[in-house]
């Protein structure tokens, strides 16, 4: 049990370090696209989820898996709002001549 749980939290820890690596080479200006991927990818994510909740067994993996699909349902949608709202400020205004 300890060696699994060790396993789990160098993963997460190496997850971390892989992923502020990766973030912080991005540009800024594909900040955009690659939190838009994010958000497909963590829709994948989120099916992977129910597919487990379906088969939890316990009721405490049933509340645990349940959590996950609510926290993961906010997160997908808030990304996809934030990127949609981002995006808007790229669209040109009506009547905003071009430079």
């Amino acid at each position: 049990m300890i060696e699994a749980l060790l396993n789990d939290l160098t993963v997460f820890i190496l997850a971390i370090f892989v992923g502020y690596e990766v973030i912080s080479k991005v540009p800024v200006i594909l900040h955009t696209p690659l939190m838009s991927g994010t958000n497909a990818i963590h829709g994948i994510v989120l099916v992977g989820a129910i597919l487990v909740l379906g088969g939890a067994d316990s009721t405490l993996a049933q509340i645990v898996g349940f959590l996950g699909v609510v926290l993961g349902t906010i997160n997908v949608i808030g990304g996809f709002l934030v990127t949609d709202r981002m995006l808007q400020m790229f669209r040109k205004k009506p009547g905003e001549r071009e430079r």
